[in-house]
This record gives structure tokens, C-alpha cells and sequence, in this order.
């Protein structure tokens, strides 16, 4: 049973990993409910200032390798840290591990922030 790929609007290649697809904070709002969002940030900046995203789990990128197999090859996965480059990083791992339809948000959490979109934050102190 082969589910539909979810379509990107705003799919780029990452300047950094050349096997990595960035996609842009829009369309991970528009499509949060559809795929599987994974924070790989350490848990202090999952509940540090930038806060997280309310669908999003935490699964941090050292532990990716020990964790990628509880992951279904055939869902959406879009990874996120807090600027892309080591959410860039889980997605090359991911694609190495036979992922298929895995994705990097660009920007990561300083872009979501930028665009004033909601987040899930611990300890505010504001």
C-alpha cells in the first residue's frame, strides 16, 4: 500500500549536501499534520528560547543512528534543528539508511521564529 508523496511547493537542493532536499517553514506549516516532523536539536534548545514545534519529536542527532530503524522508511519524514545544517545532516543520514521521502526544513527554528509562526516553549520567561 503506497501512499501518495506529500508535494512540496518550495523544494530546493541544500547548498551544503547536494543529496539533501531543503524545504521552506510555509510549506512545513502546510503540511505538518501530513508528515512526521523530527526536532534533532539537544533537549536544552528544545525547550530553550526558540521552543519546538507542537507535532515535532525530539530525537537528537546523536542519537539518530541508534533510533533511525524505529522510523518508517515509507513515511514523510522532514527533520529540523535550529538554522538546517544538522537537520541537513539527519536527512543525508536518513537518505543513506534507504529513506526515501525525508526532507530538511531551511532556516530550521530561527526561520519559524522569523515568521512569527507558533511554537511550544518550556520555560518561557517573558
Amino acid at each position: 500500500m503506497g501512499s501518495n508523496p506529500i508535494q512540496f511547493t518550495t523544494q530546493t537542493q541544500n547548498p551544503s549536501i547536494p543529496s539533501v532536499t531543503d524545504i521552506s517553514v510555509q510549506d512545513v506549516v502546510n503540511n505538518k499534520t501530513k508528515a512526521r516532523l523530527i526536532d534533532v536539536r539537544r533537549p536544552d534548545e528544545w525547550t530553550g528560547e526558540l521552543g519546538h514545534i507542537a507535532e515535532a519529536e525530539l530525537m537528537t542527532l546523536d542519537t539518530l543512528p541508534q533510533k533511525i530503524n524505529d522510523l518508517n522508511k515509507d513515511e514523510t519524514i522532514i527533520f529540523i534543528c535550529r538554522s538546517g545544517a544538522r537537520s541537513a545532516q539527519a536527512t543525508a543520514f536518513a537518505k543513506q539508511q534507504g529513506f526515501k521521502e525525508v526532507y530538511n526544513m531551511a532556516g530550521g527554528m530561527l526561520a519559524w521564529n522569523q515568521a512569527n509562526l507558533e511554537v511550544v516553549e518550556q520555560n518561557a520567561n517573558r
